[in-house]
Formats: structure tokens, sequence, C-alpha cells
């Protein structure tokens, strides 16, 4: 059997091992060479991973291709998700003789595939209507506990400059009396990885009993997200039993980016000057860039 068969799975790696005795001598050669080093194949150009399995560039796209990526670059963010695989208590997949170089290089691959996870179950309908509501706000509340917290903090950094009244809160009792005290026309982001902290899940419910516009950025079909008025679903291959949170956090990061860019083209061209105002404001505190 050729490589130009159809079939995908979820784990690529297992993928290539179980058809490598039915692939033809050339694209077995391609196989080979990504099984001796995994990880080093996801730095391959397409011309490299050629030379080290001593074929043509054409037989490594008709490999790719039989593995049912669109061509090389997609078949390595494939095959990065297939190494992210985690393992408890550190990051992903990573063992205890590891050395600093190949712990690094696991965590970068596992974080890259789980943010390319994320963008691909992004839902752009969801994404314009918290925008909308963000910048329709009267004032804006970020509630993150735990990991989420620091998520909450970047985004009160980046929409304090749209003139909006902003505020983050990590603390349970202080997020519940905002959500007592707020009313329509106030929007508060819930972030939460799990969607399944009580205390989160019942502020939520209370600030949307108060008239808040309730914004979940959390897993699909949690408690959090049925809780509130619109839902950002993000998903990661993580499982939050273990010691270092990762993936989840950067990922919650780049809504974060996602949400503050587009309310920054909603408020259109003339908005930009006061953005570029704010940022010159940090010129005297710079030294110089070296000549």
């Amino acid at each position: 059997m050729a490589a130009n068969q159809t079939h995908r799975d979820d784990n690529l790696l297992e993928d290539i091992q179980e058809r490598l005795d039915n692939l033809n001598k050339s694209e077995r050669k391609v196989a080979e060479a990504i099984l001796r080093d995994p990880s080093a194949a996801t730095r391959y150009s397409i011309a490299a991973l050629a030379r080290a399995a001593d074929v043509s560039e054409p037989t490594v796209n008709r490999f790719c291709r039989g593995f049912s990526a669109t061509g090389f670059p997609d078949f390595k963010i494939r095959l990065a998700q297939s190494i992210a695989t985690g393992t408890p208590y550190v990051g992903q997949n990573i063992e205890p003789d590891d050395t600093v170089a190949e712990f690094a290089d696991k965590i970068m691959l596992s974080t890259i595939a789980n943010l390319d996870k994320a963008r691909q179950a992004l839902n752009p309908k969801a994404l314009a209507t918290a925008i909308d509501y963000l910048i329709q706000a009267k004032q804006i509340n970020f509630f993150g506990m735990g990991g989420s917290a620091s998520v909450a903090l970047d985004a009160q950094h980046k929409f304090f400059r749209f003139n909006i009244p902003v505020m983050s809160y990590d603390d349970a009792l202080m997020q519940r009396m905002v959500a007592a005290g707020c009313s329509t026309g106030d929007v508060i982001v819930v972030i939460s990885y799990t969607g399944r902290t009580l205390e989160t899940i019942d502020i939520a419910q209370l600030a949307r009993a108060n008239g808040a516009t309730v914004i979940g950025i959390t897993m699909p079909d949690s408690p959090l997200a049925e809780a509130c008025t619109v839902v950002v679903e993000v998903t990661a291959n993580e499982d939050t039993e273990v010691y270092m949170p990762m993936a989840s956090r950067i990922i919650h990061l780049t809504v974060i980016d996602i949400l503050a860019t587009g309310v920054t083209l909603k408020r259109g061209a003339d908005f930009l000057g006061h953005l570029k105002k704010i940022k010159e404001s940090l010129k005297p505190t710079r030294l110089p860039p070296p000549q």
C-alpha cells in the first residue's frame, strides 16, 4: 500500500509506525527518517528531510499528503501535535533524564501544537459577539483565579488603553462583591481553563443575575460556559492535575490579544493616535537602542 492512501489519525507517529511495512521503498525511507528523531523532523525544511531520507522533495510531499496533510508545513504541525502527549507534574512528554535542550524543545513543540489546535477550534462568531460587548461596555472587569490570575492581569494591562474603566481581580471575595455591584452595561470576563471551579461558576451566575454581560474564556460545554452570556471556547491538550499548567495559559493570553485587537479595529483609524500617544509616553523611560 502506498502512502497516498487517505487516512488520518490523532497520533500521527503511531499511524506512521503502523503503516511502515505497507509503504513503498522511497516513502518508507521518509517514514524512517521521521521516526528516528520526530522532534528534529519538526524543525526540518522539506529539503532537509529529503536529504535525511535520501529521497526527492516531491517524494516527501507525496508522503505528507498520504497522511492527510495539505503539504509539508501542515504535516509538521500535525507531527508536533502528535509529540505533545502530557506527562504529569512537569510538562509535555518530558522524561527525568532529558537534557535542557530536549525538554525545552518538547515544551516549545507542545505549545505550538496546542496553539494550533486551539486556533482550529476558535468560533469567529463568538469572538465577534464578545468584541461587540466589550466595545459597548460601561466598564470591564477581568476575573481569574490560580493560573488564570496572570491572564486577567495581562488583560487589564491591554484594555486600559481603550478609555473604558477596567480592573482585574484574582480574589474570590472581591470578585463576588464586584459581581454583586454590577449592572446592565457592565461586562465581566471570566477566565478558567476547566470551567469547573465552584466559586467562579457562582460568581458568573451572580453577575448575570445583576444584569452584567458575562464573557467566558473556558472549556466548551463546561458548567461555567453554561453560566455565561457568550463563551469563547478554548481547548488544550492539558491535564489540570499536573504541577505546572502551561499550554492553557498561553492560549488564554492569545485569546486576550485577539479580543484586544478586535476592539482596536472596531475603534477605527481615529483611535490609533490615542494608542500611539500612550506608547510614546514610554520613550523617556528607555535607553536608546544600540547604534
